[in-house]
């Protein structure tokens, strides 16, 4: 069964995600720019008179899917629901580049005692850290720092907003926890 041009123009909306312009959407159908705009209006009447949970909507001189107003905190529901849980490693090393950014990779291992490899990408991955330069020494290693999802995703407003920590703590010399078993 073959897709009327109308269903292929949707398709394109959906998977599109940013804006489709009408020469993009053209250039994908094998149509005319005007053939496309007509599309879209046929379109947006239908969104229009249907009772859907999206609209289409003319956006930075493109057309794009969008929620519907009235979907809003549905969609925010969901989107809390689908929290991403960081590990326990992944938050010593998140720490870490909070307190002390820029941090080289190197800095956070001699921190935690451990690699940081696959947390590292993991929280790269996330956006909640990223490069912020490169550091001048020999090898030139990159220096990590927080993003602005970081704060989003934590509630900060700046970096200011983050606790203040003990100097010792900061630089290293507070002593760890009491050992379990003395010899």
């Amino acid at each position: 069964m073959e897709l009327t041009k109308t269903a292929k123009l949707e398709a394109l909306l959906f998977a599109s995600g940013d804006p489709l312009s009408l020469e993009k959407a053209a250039a994908a159908l094998y149509c005319s720019t005007d053939e496309v705009a007509d599309l879209l209006e046929a379109l947006q009447r239908e969104y229009r008179k249907e009772n859907r949970g999206i609209e289409l909507r003319k956006v930075a001189g493109g057309w794009q899917l969008v929620t519907k107003k009235q979907a809003a905190g549905l969609v925010r529901r969901l989107h809390e629901k689908q929290e991403v849980k960081l590990s326990s490693a992944a938050m010593e090393t998140l720490a870490i580049i909070a307190f002390r950014q820029p941090v080289t990779k190197s800095e956070m291992e001699a921190i935690r005692g451990v690699k940081v490899d696959g947390v590292l990408g993991t929280l790269v991955e996330l956006g909640l850290v990223g490069e912020v330069g490169r550091k001048e020494v020999i090898g030139r290693p990159i220096l990590y720092g927080t993003t602005e999802e970081f704060l989003q995703a934590f509630g900060f407003n700046s970096l200011e907003d983050l606790p203040r920590l003990p100097e010792e703590v900061l630089d290293g010399t507070a002593e760890g926890p009491e050992p379990l078993f003395k010899e």
